[in-house]
């Protein structure tokens, strides 16, 4: 499935000959692709790995030094990088082979428990010198004005205008930066049992804004739920706010680029954050 329109065709073909080049101790282990993300395409390796390829731009290592960082920090399972792949066979940039974690992507809200203690563990740690996350997501939420009111143009968000409004008003926060995830909705939080159990995607991490990780209350806590989770990250009215501000933004940006046919999955989610977010 394309996704953009300047994205490069990755099949299995390419896949199983960049891996026999590079890696011929894994070329005979079972390879399936396992998912098609809006940045990676992702096949499963035998029983404990994947393989992740940028489909359309290359990726530095940032992602690689954070996970390194974050590996025994976290009360959740992330995964490790077990090897670098080189270009070649006409690819053309860095590749990554790295663990596989058993679990299942979630069809219903997280506890807030869960989601919390997650959150609070990754503000944990020391942020001093961690990198800026991708996409200008660390920055403040003014940044995101003009894709949003090109959005608003476009898409159908009754008090969608009025909100964004009421969160660039909102103060910029000016507390030290701390780790944030950058991308904690469905497609990147693992369960086991129904309980928060590994999150993946780390490549947008970084430190910023604690606001940008807060906005997972309207895409993975129940709405009654929602107070709890707050109450338990002791998050103050204008990080609230601003967390409503970037949820909002993610999910318009999303419906104004993306269509059902373009990519099913991120437009439902994008759809469900945004009705989420406007009903409170």
């Amino acid at each position: 499935m394309r996704v953009h329109d300047d994205e490069l065709d990755i099949d299995d073909g390419l896949v199983g000959a960049l891996l026999a080049e590079q890696f011929p101790e894994w070329s005979d282990l079972p390879l399936e692709r396992a998912g098609d993300g809006t940045v990676n395409v992702i096949y499963r390796l035998g029983e404990d790995m994947s393989i992740r390829l940028p489909r359309r731009a290359a990726k530095d290592d940032t992602e690689e030094r954070v996970l390194d960082r974050l590996a025994t920090a976290l009360p959740v399972d992330i995964p490790h990088v077990v090897a670098r792949g080189m270009p070649g066979r006409g690819y053309p940039w860095t590749w990554w082979v790295v663990s596989w974690l058993d679990g299942e992507l979630p069809t219903e809200p997280l506890p807030a428990e869960d989601l919390a203690a997650f959150v609070v563990s990754l503000q944990s740690v020391d942020a001093a010198d961690g990198p800026e996350p991708a996409g200008g997501r660390g920055k403040p939420l003014a940044v995101r004005d003009p894709a949003v009111r090109d959005a608003l143009e476009r898409v159908p968000a009754p008090g969608g205008a009025e909100l964004w409004q009421e969160a660039m008003r909102a103060p910029e926060w000016d507390g030290p930066k701390v780790w944030i995830h950058c991308d904690l909705d469905r497609r990147n939080v693992l369960v086991r049992d129904g309980r928060l159990a590994a999150v993946i995607d780390w490549e947008g991490a970084g430190t910023g804004d604690p606001a940008v990780d807060v906005m997972a209350a309207w895409k993975l806590v129940a709405r009654e739920e929602r107070d709890r989770f707050r109450e338990l990250l002791d998050v103050d009215d204008a990080t609230w706010l601003r967390a409503q501000g970037w949820a909002l933004s993610q999910a318009l940006v999303a419906l104004g680029y993306y269509t059902p046919q373009s990519n099913p999955a991120i437009h439902a989610e994008a759809s469900r954050w945004l009705a989420e977010v406007l009903g409170g």
